[in-house]
C-alpha cells in the first residue's frame, strides 16, 4: 500500500478527529456517543499545538488515521518518566484496516523516540481490548509493563507498554 505519514495539517483536524472518534465508538472502547472523552478524541488541533500528531494517508491523500506523538516536556503524556516518550490516541479508520496503517503510525512514533537526544523508551497505555493494537505493539518489540498498569478514570483500566530504545545514560 502507498501510505504517507506526516504531521497532520489544519485542513484535515476535522477529518482526523472523527476517525479517531468513529474507531473508539465503533470498537465499543467508549461509554456512546454522550461519553466526555470524546470531546478530546476529536480535539487534534489542540494536541496538534502541543504535542505531534501524525496523519497517515493513502496515495489520493484520504486521511486513514492518526496517533498523537508526546515527547519528553509535553502535556500530553500520561505514563512516560522524564526520559519516555508516550503515544496515545491511535486509531485507523475501518477502510484502513488491515492494510498496514497502524503499523506505520507505531513505527513512526518509534522513530522519532529513536532520534530524539535523552529518550530512552517509549511508552503507551492501552485497554485489553485493543487486542489487534496489542499485536502490533509486541511485533515491534514493547514488553508489557503491568506495574504501570492505571485506571484515568474510576473502573477503566489500562494495560501498558514499552519499547527499551537505549540503555539509560
Amino acid at each position: 500500500m502507498d501510505l504517507t505519514i506526516r504531521a497532520v495539517e489544519p485542513g484535515e483536524y476535522a477529518a482526523l478527529g472523527e476517525i479517531i472518534a468513529e474507531a473508539y465508538l465503533g470498537d465499543g472502547l467508549l461509554d456512546g456517543p454522550r461519553d466526555p472523552y470524546l470531546h478530546r478524541l476529536r480535539a487534534v488541533g489542540q494536541r496538534a499545538a502541543e504535542a505531534e500528531v501524525l496523519v497517515a494517508l493513502d496515495a489520493d491523500g484520504a486521511v486513514l488515521g492518526g496517533v498523537t506523538y508526546a515527547a519528553p516536556g509535553t502535556p500530553w503524556r500520561d505514563i512516560a518518566g522524564p526520559d519516555e516518550a508516550e503515544f496515545r490516541m491511535l486509531a485507523v479508520a475501518r477502510e484502513g484496516r488491515g492494510r498496514g496503517v497502524g503499523e506505520a503510525l507505531v513505527r513512526a512514533c518509534v522513530d522519532r523516540a529513536r532520534s530524539a537526544d535523552g529518550v530512552v523508551a517509549l511508552v503507551l497505555s492501552t485497554q485489553p481490548a485493543m487486542l489487534g493494537a496489542h499485536r502490533i505493539y509486541r511485533r515491534l518489540g514493547f514488553v508489557r509493563t503491568p506495574e504501570r498498569d492505571w485506571e484515568p478514570v474510576p473502573g477503566l483500566g489500562l494495560m501498558t507498554f514499552r519499547l527499551e530504545l537505549r540503555a539509560p545514560s
